[in-house]
């Protein structure tokens, strides 16, 4: 009896060591899908026209593929990567973020300046792309109401963000205040829809702080 107490110990623990080691690398993934909306301010920089052209033909051609996919229908490359970037909470629905991070970038370019949407989007690149990463993988100090969002995933993003900041204005106190609003709104358990939340804020604060 005790043996088969103990097989049966071992044989949980390591499913559940599986199912944590496919959680990371599921948000390995997604999180280097997010990290790539940090090139989007440098194609600004160049062509604006084309920035706004690219997101929203990525958004809508995405939106078309996810509709195939959840209909029975494969695109190569596309439905292959959802499918293994999907998290457990997304089931077989539609898989939402890659809509919401396109959203985001692009409303932060419609809305805001140059500097402001600049900040916007690495906010949403390098904060919330890194937090959670960091949070999924070393995370164990959880933040009260926040849907389980972690310290040291919250520090990683005011890091970031605070960092990225004062690189683009060298302006130390503002880049502060710039990194913590946008830490205090990525620890807000607003789930896909911090895609575009989080940078529409950090724009609109980012703006009023360096106009």
């Amino acid at each position: 009896m005790m043996e088969y107490v103990s097989i049966r110990s071992n044989s949980l623990r390591g499913r559940n060591i599986r199912s944590v080691s496919e959680e990371i690398r599921t948000e390995i993934l997604r999180k280097s899908i997010h990290l790539l909306i940090a090139f989007v301010p440098a194609i600004a920089s160049m062509n604006l026209g084309l920035a706004v052209g690219l997101l929203s033909g990525g958004v809508l051609f995405y939106a078309f593929c996810e509709r195939l996919r959840i209909e029975g229908y494969k695109v190569p490359v596309v439905s292959r990567v959802t499918a293994l970037a999907a998290r457990r909470r997304d089931g077989d629905g539609y898989v939402l973020g890659p809509i919401t991070l396109g959203l985001g970038a692009l409303l932060s370019l419609l809305l805001y300046p140059n500097l402001a949407a600049t900040l916007a989007i690495y906010a949403l690149a390098f904060g919330d792309g890194l937090s959670s990463l960091i949070g999924k993988t070393f995370g164990s100090l959880r933040i009260p109401f926040t849907g389980g969002k972690s310290l040291e995933g919250s520090l990683t993003c005011l890091v970031a963000v605070f960092v990225a900041s004062y690189l683009l204005t060298g302006d130390l106190p503002r880049s502060f205040v710039v990194g913590l609003a946008a830490t205090l709104i990525e620890a807000a358990p607003t789930k896909d829809l911090d895609n575009i939340i989080l940078p529409v804020s950090v724009g609109a604060i980012a703006d009023l702080l360096f106009k």
